[in-house]
């Protein structure tokens, strides 16, 4: 709200013609018990020296009427003080005035006693929140007119921010109702802010996408900024900090300018698009930070000037360059934004015009800046889900145009063999010319042909890299950290071996059969002994596991194997769960129920694909089921031999899949991970390979009770497709 008051005091300066003279005095009566002190029913009277005590100011009488809707001042030094009169004509003698702008440094107000003489009411924000009269941000005093009498009441006002004073007059029962209107208009506003945060917050955790990270800073700094300004902030968390309280709505402006720059910056791709604009986003962002140094030096005053300017000048900038790349670059997102800065930049307008005047004082105008933030906040959340619909609907087309360039391809292939076809039926006189293009595009045919099959190979290998390297590094460290400790012992025993030979040549043996046994003693012969065998045998055991691990890895890839041959798919199943060793989870338990089964002729890398591929996912549905991880999982696979075909079961315990996501699972591109986490060519990949070797897959599936693939390969096909 108080951002946009230097808009407001240049509208008001060109709006504020002499208006009518209305009744000096507030009557509140039982048809109208609440009542707004508008238009010359307060008086003011500036004290730039602030010396003035209630005395000289009651008897110097140079009151000027206020002949704005609600008195209004812009940031001075000056001490203000206002006059009110109030006649009651109800049968209530407990008035009350509610003065609605919460952030007044220093308020005093004074009431006369039944003698004559005046009291003094001393509150605002610099001081002790407990002495207040009310419970309230807004500042409430009793009035205490009797029924049928007339008073007259007195304001000093001082405050390093521009001033406004609001104040309602009526019965305890309407102040009282309007209060409550203020908490619930607030509390709304509030819960708006909090669900918008916090749901952006999961959606950043989802996608990822740091548009959502920088509107979750500007929501966070709008609210920030509006509780300050509405009171909220002082009156339930610093109202014990002065120092914090007297800075506060600096330091809101401050953040919300930054917020608000940083979040349009990244919204609409300035930099990229506008390097021009970036420049001046930078300049802005750069002198709101400078200006908040000065508010942590105390030049509060100047430092709120400066914002007002910056903040003016960030919202004419912000729509401009938001007009220019809605219209001139038709981009749909800078449309968006502009329609939720306009509906903001209008409820400014409203809360303007509705303090000169233009549009009445009422609970709509008066939170009208509450109102155009929240929806601005909700109008940009649908932008951003728009964005992220905008980025679907481009990765769909973009596939849908590889797909279709891949299905022209292979269509204007067709035609030109065709085309070939015709050209050697034609023209036998050109036999040998033509037979050495077929033989050159068939050549080529071949080459392109090796190249696929190369890269399905390494897509899958690729994968495995890192766990095969994990794998060999354990048994290679085993046989290079156990050679210096088996060095060492061979040494020591060579040592003794030596003693033995010069043993030999001395005359006297006891003695040397003394030192040679105490030797012994010392070096602990036995131990020695044992600890060879353990090194020995963990050297063996690492180069066993190295040799399985190799060994594994040349029965999965099959890199020097290009035909057709008969091999077994227990090999291919074992060597799969050798390679994934390392990506098992603990609490998953491996089942092997391995049936008789002939070895079945196939392309044994291809086959190996197909088990790696399904395996992967089956561990990758029990890692996303969401139980607890010592919770036992189990992955079972099954072997045997069906009306002579051989039936692999690869059953998980993981999330399951819905009717709708297993039609779909085979269809190239399709995946249920998110973006940047999966390529959906894995179980299309799979079914390819299946339907080559003349065989064919089922699955078994329902959410939440794991996954069952059964793959049928026929036993002998000699005919398979090149």
């Amino acid at each position: 709200m108080k951002r946009y008051i230097l808009l407001y005091l240049l509208v008001s300066l060109l709006l504020s013609a002499h208006l009518d003279a209305r009744a000096d005095t507030i009557t509140v009566t039982s048809h109208k018990p609440l009542h707004l002190a508008v238009y010359g029913q307060m008086q003011y009277l500036l004290d730039p020296t602030d010396t003035l005590q209630l005395a000289h100011v009651m008897s110097q009488g140079q009151f000027k009427p206020v002949d704005k809707q609600i008195p209004t001042f812009p940031v001075t030094t000056n001490v203000i003080w206002l006059r009110f009169t109030v006649t009651n004509q109800t049968q209530e003698g407990h008035l009350k005035t509610d003065i609605t702008y919460p952030i007044l440094d220093e308020i005093d107000f004074y009431y006369p006693t039944e003698n004559g003489n005046y009291n003094v009411v001393e509150s605002g924000d610099l001081r002790p929140f407990k002495k207040r009269p009310f419970n309230h941000q807004n500042f409430v005093f009793d009035l205490n007119v009797p029924a049928g009498a007339t008073r007259t009441f007195f304001l000093r006002i001082q405050t390093k921010e521009p001033i406004l004073v609001p104040a309602y007059i009526g019965t305890e029962k309407e102040i009282l109702n309007e209060l409550n209107k203020d908490d619930l208009f607030l509390a709304l506003y509030i819960g708006v802010i909090l669900v918008m945060f916090f749901y952006n917050i999961f959606i950043f955790f989802t996608t990822r996408d740091w548009s959502y990270f920088y509107y979750i800073f500007y929501i966070a700094t709008v609210g920030f900024t509006q509780i300050c300004l509405q009171g909220f902030g002082y009156r339930y968390w610093w109202h014990d900090s002065p120092w914090f309280t007297g800075q506060s709505v600096q330091w809101g402006g401050v953040l919300s300018g930054l917020g608000v720059l940083l979040f349009v910056k990244n919204f609409l791709h300035v930099r990229s698009k506008a390097p021009w604009a970036d420049k001046v986003f930078w300049f802005f962002i750069l002198a709101y930070s400078a200006t908040f140094f000065l508010v942590l030096s105390g030049q509060l005053s100047l430092a709120y000037n400066i914002i007002d300017l910056l903040a003016l000048s960030v919202v004419v900038f912000i729509l401009i360059f938001g007009l220019i790349r809605a219209i001139k670059f038709k981009e749909r997102l800078a449309r968006i934004f502009l329609f939720a800065w306009i509906v903001f930049i209008i409820s400014i307008m409203i809360f303007v015009l509705k303090d000169v005047g233009l549009v009445p004082y009422n609970i709509f105008t008066s939170h009208i800046l509450l109102i155009g933030s929240a929806v601005e906040v909700v109008l940009l959340s649908f932008a951003l889900a728009d964005k992220i619909n905008t980025y679907k609907k481009e990765k769909e087309e973009s596939q849908a145009q590889a797909l279709q360039a891949s299905r022209e391809n292979e269509k204007l292939v067709r035609e030109q063999n065709v085309v070939l076809e015709e050209r050697v039926a034609e023209r036998t006189q050109q036999l040998v010319e033509t037979n050495n293009d077929l033989n050159t595009a068939l050549v080529s045919l071949k080459d392109t042909q090796a190249q696929l099959v190369e890269k399905e190979k390494m897509a899958s290998l690729g994968q495995l890299t890192a766990g095969i390297a994990h794998e060999i590094n354990n048994p290679i460290n085993f046989v290079t950290s156990n050679i210096k400790p088996l060095k060492l012992d061979i040494e020591d025993i060579k040592t003794l071996l030596s003693k033995y030979e010069q043993l030999e040549k001395q005359p006297e043996l006891q003695p040397a059969f003394k030192e040679i046994a105490a030797f012994k003693k010392e070096i602990d012969i036995s131990y020695i002994h044992e600890e060879i065998t353990s090194l020995l045998k963990g050297i063996e055991d690492g180069a066993l596991r190295t040799a399985e691990i190799v060994k594994g890895l040349r029965t999965f890839s099959r890199l020097d194997e290009s035909d057709v041959k008969f091999v077994d798919l227990h090999e291919g199943l074992d060597s799969t769960l050798v390679l994934l060793r390392n990506a098992i989870p603990q609490n998953v338990k491996v089942i092997r129920n391995y049936g008789e089964l002939p070895k079945v002729e196939c392309y044994a890398g291809k086959v190996n694909q197909v088990f790696m591929n399904i395996i992967t996912n089956a561990l990758n549905a029990i890692k996303d089921n969401g139980k607890n991880s010592h919770e036992e999982e189990c992955l079972v696979i099954t072997t045997s031999q069906e009306n002579g075909m051989a039936r692999i079961s690869i059953k998980d315990s993981g999330t399951g899949m819905t009717p709708e996501v297993k039609e779909k699972i085979f269809e190239p591109f399709f995946t249920t991970k998110d973006v940047g986490e999966g390529t959906g060519l894995g179980l299309s990949i799979v079914f390819n390979i299946i339907e080559k070797h003349k065989g064919h897959v089922t699955v078994n599936t329902a959410p939440n009770e794991g996954a069952e693939f059964i793959i049928y390969l026929p036993l002998k096909i000699t005919h398979l497709p090149n």
